[in-house]
């Protein structure tokens, strides 16, 4: 059942083996005798490791809890960082502030394990048990879900360097076709839709910043992501509402008590963010 929740967790058999302190054709051997024993198949194999079936995913939602206790009580708290943690979030936050909270403790021996992705398809992954904790920009809806308010990011208005234009006609450099943080923007602090069509879509928020700072357009990003370059001038802040748009992050994980090592995670961020 440990080798399974390993291979569930990693979506890989060649991925979980180290954790287990197994080799992968052993790995593979004990998931072939699982899936024997309960008569289903509990794994897709595919190019590049495996995908989980719905009765994959309904057993380790049962059995999970269960195995993770017995693992922390056979390893105490000496090895509380023995099975690696699993932690997903905005490719963009997730670099810029949640790792560097961290290095402290991979020092003290954590193993971690990154993903990235939309709030969505990582909380879908949390309750599927593949993340043990999952940074949102959303509050999560359930009864499954613990959710604490983690930091606030401010958005601002930017063009690059010498930028005279009008911004509500200037070219739009966009993360996503629909303008999502733009039309938030738009509508909260100009009172009207932004022009649909932007010039540029590049779907993650550093390459919109390279591509502001390039001059193609405006755009609207994090302050935390693009504070550099509005200190050194090399952006410049379009406008300067009296209350700027905010959304608050959140670290999630389930209602289930943690263990020790995605408890000791959470805890480092939430002392971290109170600095950012």
């Amino acid at each position: 059942m440990r080798t399974f929740l390993a291979v569930h967790r990693a979506g890989s058999l060649t991925g979980a083996a180290p954790s287990l302190g197994l080799s992968q054709p052993t790995v593979t051997v004990q998931v072939r005798a699982l899936e024997a024993e309960l008569g289903r198949q509990l794994f897709v194999r595919r190019a590049r490791g495996v995908t989980p079936t719905s009765a994959a995913d309904e057993l380790a939602a049962r059995i999970a809890p269960h195995v993770d206790a017995l693992t922390d009580v056979a390893l105490g708290p000496a090895d509380r960082f023995a099975v690696p943690v699993h932690l997903a979030g905005p490719a963009e936050l997730t670099t810029a502030r949640v790792l560097p909270a961290l290095v402290d403790l991979v020092a003290d021996g954590l193993k971690l394990r990154v993903s990235f992705g939309l709030a969505d398809d990582l909380l879908a992954g949390l309750t599927q048990r593949r993340f043990d904790l999952v940074v949102s920009t959303i509050r999560p809806r359930g009864r499954g879900f613990a959710a604490t308010p983690l930091t606030d990011e401010e958005f601002v208005l930017v063009g690059p360097r010498g930028f005279t234009g009008d911004p509500r006609t200037a070219p739009l450099v966009a993360y996503a076709e629909d303008l999502p943080i733009i039309r938030r923007y738009w509508r909260s602090v100009l009172g009207v839709r932004p022009p649909p069509g932007p010039a540029v879509v590049v779907p993650d928020l550093r390459g919109v910043l390279t591509c502001v700072l390039a001059g193609f357009g405006v755009s609207v990003l994090p302050r935390y992501l693009c504070a550099a370059e509005l200190a050194s001038g090399a952006l410049i802040a379009l406008l300067d509402p009296a209350e700027p748009p905010i959304n608050t992050l959140f670290v999630v994980t389930r209602t289930e008590p943690c263990r020790a090592g995605p408890a000791a995670v959470r805890d480092a961020l939430l002392a971290d963010a109170a600095r950012w």
